[in-house]
């Protein structure tokens, strides 16, 4: 018998699940375990509903949202003194070698500090989430940060 044991690899590898139910024309439900369902639809623009979450906003704030949780994670590590970070993201679908797909997101962060010491800090931080974010390592589309960084 050989003892020798497999090295652990040295990252792990997470698995995230999500379940969608058709409910009507162009809508459904979607449903992942322990979190509150909602309703999703085609955007307007391809006879879907208005006010309903479409995939392409979930799309758009999916790199918005990583991009922020990122910030958060490295900002703590780094013990940025910050206030607050709200941000708005755009994103550009286009009809691209025969069919649509999008090309461009556009983030733009606003990060408040608590000091212009902390100016520079935020904006290594802000770049660094960005280079990190795994849903924006995982697109085709360009992915642009346009932080700004104030002071109170």
């Amino acid at each position: 018998m050989n003892d020798v044991q497999e090295p652990k690899p040295k990252y792990k590898t997470f698995t995230y699940q999500t379940n969608l139910k058709w409910i009507e024309e162009r809508a459904g439900m979607i449903h992942s375990e322990g979190k509150p369902d909602f309703r999703v639809a085609s955007p307007p623009e391809f006879k879907g509903e208005e006010g309903v979450w479409t995939p392409e906003d979930l799309f758009v704030a999916a790199v918005e949202a990583c991009t922020m949780t990122t910030f958060l994670a490295f900002a703590y590590r780094k013990q940025l003194p910050f206030i607050s970070y709200e941000s708005k993201a755009e994103g550009k679908l286009e009809f691209v070698d025969g069919s649509y797909r999008f090309t461009h997101v556009v983030l733009k962060p606003e990060i408040t500090v608590e000091s212009e010491e902390a100016v520079e800090q935020a904006k290594e931080i802000v770049h660094s989430a960005h280079e990190k974010c795994l849903i924006a390592n995982s697109i085709k589309a360009s992915v642009d940060v346009e932080p700004e960084i104030r002071v109170q």
